[in-house]
């Protein structure tokens, strides 16, 4: 995918491999895009959550969804003035909206109306009695209901299953409701559904509310471009090949690259080196010492040094090396050119 990216990037407009080479990429980001949903599902998937308004996030999203819903389905927008934030991966939230969205879309084939709603709300004892994984506390409620054919109750069971659909043959995954529910409960929260045959759908997802103001978001401009710099980075990668990408992708956009395979070679060239490296790129997990302890060894010689952590592992895994979400930068493998040009330049601009 990745090698993909750069040659469409070499190649001029036209050219007659340009279209087999988007190919490869596309399919490269099918199977990415699965593997996310799949890791979502087992609530093992990387998040990096911040403090969120969900109103912003739809409204961010509200020209995707018209496009994507069709001129034949009205979207009604119910958005509390007095929303409280969320602690969240604002990208995975996107996904859930996205996701269902695409569900109801699907469920009024013939047209009709969609209905996205946010609310605060107090879930009290009484709830909490009657849904034991269910904390009382304060939360904020986003509901999406659809006019379309509904479910019975057999069906409504089996939804959040990865890989159960309704829909035919090679017109669906069914990954998108299981993804949503695995989102949903790695951020804490709780998803309850209900339908009946022929009267729409509604969906409604608790997240716990949190104290404070939402963290600005400026968002991405359409014709985004990608950023380079000409800082000094190190690059320790354990597997060739992500290494030889990663560098070969960093080097297009003016850095300096000095590339490891592991990290005591990192280290020995550090000591023995004078130079002004602004950023650590290196893999969480390696055979010598994970990237976090390597991280600690490089800050001894270069204490302004910068880590961004690359890992192709859970949540569960960057836990265990000592990493805590939210309070490191980081980038899932496999990542395409804009993708690790973004993050570099996000990390090195940000103030530490």
């Amino acid at each position: 995918m990745g090698y993909a990216e750069i040659a469409l990037s070499e190649i001029p407009e036209g050219h007659p491999i340009q279209k087999r080479l988007e190919i490869i990429y596309n399919a490269g980001q099918k199977a990415k895009a699965l593997t996310q949903q799949l890791l979502a599902f087992s609530r093992k998937q990387i998040s990096q959550p911040e403090v969120v308004n969900l109103n912003e996030i739809i409204k961010g999203l509200e020209d995707m969804l018209c496009r994507m819903i069709g001129e034949d389905i009205y979207i009604e927008f119910k958005l509390s003035e007095d929303l409280s934030p969320v602690r969240a991966d604002r990208a995975q939230m996107e996904q859930v909206l996205m996701n269902l969205a695409v569900n109801a879309r699907d469920a009024m084939p013939e047209g009709g109306l969609l209905n996205i709603e946010t609310k605060n709300l107090n879930l009290t004892e009484e709830y909490s009695e009657k849904n034991l994984e269910v904390t009382p506390g304060e939360y904020v409620v986003l509901t999406v209901t659809d006019t379309g054919v509904g479910m019975d109750r057999e069906v409504m069971e089996k939804i959040f299953e990865p890989f159960f659909t309704t829909k035919k043959e090679g017109k669906g995954t069914g990954l998108g409701l299981s993804t949503v529910y695995g989102i949903v409960k790695n951020h804490g929260g709780h998803i309850t559904v209900y339908s009946e045959p022929g009267e729409g759908t509604t969906f409604r997802i608790y997240l716990p509310a949190v104290e404070g103001e939402a963290e600005e978001y400026k968002g991405e401009s359409k014709e985004e471009t990608i950023s380079g710099g000409n800082e000094s980075l190190i690059l320790v990668e354990d597997n060739e090949d992500v290494r030889s990408f990663a560098s070969e992708a960093l080097k297009m956009m003016g850095y300096r690259v000095y590339e490891f395979s592991s990290p005591l070679e990192a280290i020995e060239f550090i000591e023995t080196n004078q130079v002004d490296v602004k950023l650590l790129i290196t893999d969480l997990v390696m055979p010598e010492m994970s990237g976090r302890d390597l991280a600690e060894r490089l800050s001894n010689k270069l204490p302004e040094l910068k880590v961004l952590y690359m890992s192709g592992y859970t949540d569960d895994t960057v836990v265990r090396y000592g990493i805590l979400k939210g309070q490191a930068y980081f980038i899932s493998k496999p990542f395409t050119v804009k993708e690790i040009a973004k993050k570099v330049r996000q990390v090195l601009d940000n103030p530490r």
